[in-house]
């Protein structure tokens, strides 16, 4: 921390900019803007407060009326900062950090959790495997993404401690005719070609039907030598509106992606003790195997149908499966002999998983009175059944010992004891019945209360396809039973103010997730349990010319795996993690020219109870920070239009030091990014961007490890074509 005091202070007063709430009432242009996406508009709000989310509540409630911390990265925001994935989309939530190494591809970390801790669902499913199925998929498909932060699996099922991030597609829409594309040119090989189609089929009264269509291609030779990346997403959607009461939509997506040779980190110099150090002559080197591979076809096909049973209540139901096959053939660990004068390369790894998650969420939604006071209540029913197979090949042995800066090549399956050919390890299956229920009363004009409750009954059934033994037998099943809630109060100040408080749970799996665990790490363990308090406020301020998020909360996580410290080999559930910390964001427009957006969090993360097994050794981490959680994250963005054609942009990003281990006696550095774009309006339906991003051309680690660090992107820069009509 004391690398960045000066930047911090730059950020806080940068977002805290005039943080007086607003008492007078809005302009009457101003009360229009409250209500009327007006793009471009001198004082339009520019954080989506006012919006319905999906992800912060079933009840239709908006950022603003939901008692915790909702964020959402609308379609326009998105395009502006020129977020190419769907992890550069999450920079927009506060003290989200995500990386993809290729082993854990969807690893994000937010409020000091990563891992199984967090959900990550599309168009509100879960898939249970977030941080493989979460991989960084391109962002063209994407409308929106939305987090909430802390406990939510009274929202969405087990897991979710530290927050639930929801990827939301585009789908057919009603406004009209439309088409758009784009055309992407940029550093290493960068080439991204997308398009869109929005059509009403047919005219005149009846059935009224939407269709849509999304697809972008891409490629990319990546930064590392030897990696090339293809990548092809298409969207597609039929909305259909039988009559003013019925109306379905059905949508289907498919992604495909191949990296061929992928990167997997660079490897630390010894002693691999205090900040990591890396040779710079090996940034670019790639010591994977010559022809290593990842590879997945994803298919989602999603049936919504939706009728008004009166003006006030809505049935819905939605029918949806998934489909995933995802290849692995790689040389993954990397690490420098003692000398640091050759690199030891190992652990060849064949995997394929094959995954199929069917569901159905029937959900009754009404908005009625209780007591005299108005009332809206949501509930339903959610069953799903997963079933994922594994089919593992793993040798940790050495390989060989190469020259740092130009590896011997070699072929996977000339690694000793490696053959092609898959053969099942072991298929998970994941039967899940959950009912919920949410409500929101409101007791007085100014005060409401929000609750949600929820139950799940998890069966899970693991079937051995090797040699059986005492810790792998032929058959195992454990049954889980979480009962989740929130129970939370949000009070208006004023029509452009309030408070709120928040109390919430979760449960989510002792070790690893549920579709790939193992008998070992179910084994006489329950869910562990997590809880939240948080407190916070949503604001206008500058007579709407700005708005603003304020959220301080803790978290406690119980029942983790530990070693027995009498017996190491043991485990015991009695683990204990925290979190603590404050989250902010800002969007200031002070005039129709300039638009400040930024968010900046401080997190305290820590084992409170947590014994590891160190060779044998019980060695408590208590008061240890966990793996790859920064204490501070802050994201600034600033555009100004000069003239009505043109637009220059600022962007950065900050992120503190995180630790490689949970001893942590070894650690990044942290680092600080910027980036900056100009844009022309080169026809009235077309806009040409040129973007630098890390001007600077940092090293830094997107990811740390105890043996190496997944570096960063080097500087680059792209040049963008969308035309829209």
């Amino acid at each position: 921390m004391k690398r960045y005091p000066h930047a911090i202070a730059v950020a806080v007063s940068a977002l805290c900019c005039g943080p007086a709430w607003s008492q007078a009432a809005p302009a009457a242009d101003e009360q229009t803007l409250g209500t009327v996406t007006v793009k471009g508009a001198a004082h339009a709000p520019a954080l989506a407060l006012d919006e319905p989310s999906s992800t912060g509540s079933r009840l239709g409630l908006t950022p603003r009326e939901t008692p915790a911390s909702v964020t959402v990265v609308d379609r326009e925001a998105i395009a502006q900062r020129g977020a190419a994935n769907t992890q550069e989309i999450l920079r927009g939530v506060p003290g989200i950090t995500a990386a993809s190494p290729p082993g854990s591809a969807g690893s994000v970390f937010y409020r000091g959790f990563g891992s199984s801790s967090l959900t990550q669902l599309f168009n509100g499913i879960t898939t249970q495997y977030d941080a493989i199925a979460a991989r960084p998929v391109d962002s063209w498909i994407y409308e929106r993404v939305e987090a909430i932060g802390g406990p939510s699996t009274y929202l969405f099922g087990a897991g979710a401690v530290g927050g639930s991030i929801n990827y939301i597609t585009k789908t057919a829409r009603r406004d009209g005719d439309f088409s758009e594309g784009q055309l992407r040119y940029g550093s290493f090989g960068t080439v991204d070609a997308a398009i869109g189609l929005n059509r009403r089929l047919g005219s005149g009264e009846g059935v009224k039907n939407f269709a849509r269509l999304d697809v972008n291609r891409s490629r990319s030779s990546g930064f590392v030598q030897g990696e090339k990346r293809n990548a092809i997403n298409v969207a597609a959607s039929l909305l259909t509106d039988v009559n003013p009461r019925w109306s379905h939509l059905l949508a289907v997506e498919y992604q495909h992606e191949k990296a061929d040779r992928p990167y997997w980190g660079t490897p630390l110099l010894n002693p691999a003790t205090g900040p990591g150090r890396i040779d710079r002559a090996t940034r670019f080197v790639n010591y994977n195997a010559a022809d290593g591979v990842y590879e997945q076809d994803v298919k989602w096909l999603r049936s919504e149908l939706s009728y008004k049973l009166s003006p006030h209540t809505t049935l819905k139901n939605t029918l949806y499966h998934y489909s995933a096959l995802r290849d692995y053939r790689n040389v993954e660990t990397y690490r420098f002999n003692p000398a640091n004068t050759a690199v030891l390369r190992s652990a060849a790894f064949l995997q394929r998983h094959d995954q199929q998650l069917t569901g159905n969420r029937l959900e009754w939604a009404h908005q009625g009175q209780l007591a005299g006071h108005a009332s809206d209540w949501s509930a339903g029913v959610d069953y799903s059944h997963n079933t994922q197979t594994r089919f593992p090949l793993s040798l940790s042995a050495p390989i060989d010992s190469v020259n740092p800066y130009a590896p011997a090549p070699i072929g996977f399956f000339d690694v000793p004891g490696m053959k092609p050919g898959f053969n099942p390890d072991r298929t998970n299956t994941v039967r899940t019945l959950a009912l919920f229920l949410e409500n929101r009363t409101r007791l007085t004009p100014q005060l409401a209360l929000v609750s949600g409750l929820r139950h799940d009954r998890i069966d899970l059934t693991g079937t051995n396809h090797r040699a059986v033994g005492a810790d792998n037998p032929a058959f195992f099943k454990n049954r889980y039973q979480p009962t989740t809630g929130r129970l939370g109060l949000v009070y208006e100040l004023t029509p452009q103010a309030n408070v709120y408080v928040q109390y919430s749970t979760a449960a989510d799996p002792p070790a690893g997730v549920l579709t790939t665990a193992a008998f070992s790490q179910v084994r006489d363990f329950d869910l562990t349990s997590g809880r939240q308090i948080e407190v916070g406020s949503k604001f206008d301020y500058l007579d709407g010319r700005g708005t603003a998020t304020l959220a301080l909360y803790q978290i406690t996580r119980k029942n983790l795996a530990i070693a027995d410290p009498n017996q190491p080999g043991s485990t015991l559930p009695v683990g204990e993690q925290s979190s603590r910390g404050i989250e902010v964001a800002t969007a200031f427009r002070p005039n129709a020219a300039w638009l400040l957006q930024g968010n900046l969090s401080y997190t305290d993360a820590r084992y409170e109870n947590f014994v590891e097994n160190v060779g044998g050794q019980a060695i408590s981490r208590a008061g240890m920070r966990p793996n790859n959680i920064p204490a501070w994250v802050g994201n600034l963005w600033l555009r100004w239009k000069p003239a009505p054609q043109w637009e220059l942009g600022v962007d950065g990003r900050l992120v503190s030091r995180r630790y490689a281990n949970t001893a942590n006696t070894l650690w990044d550095s942290g680092y600080a990014l910027w980036g900056a774009s100009v844009s022309y309006q080169v026809h009235r339906n077309a806009r040409l961007t040129l973007r630098a991003r890390n001007l600077g051309n940092t090293t830094y680690a997107a990811s740390v490890g105890s043996g190496s660090f997944y570096l960063g992107a080097p500087r680059a820069f792209d040049l963008t074509l969308h035309a829209a009509f």
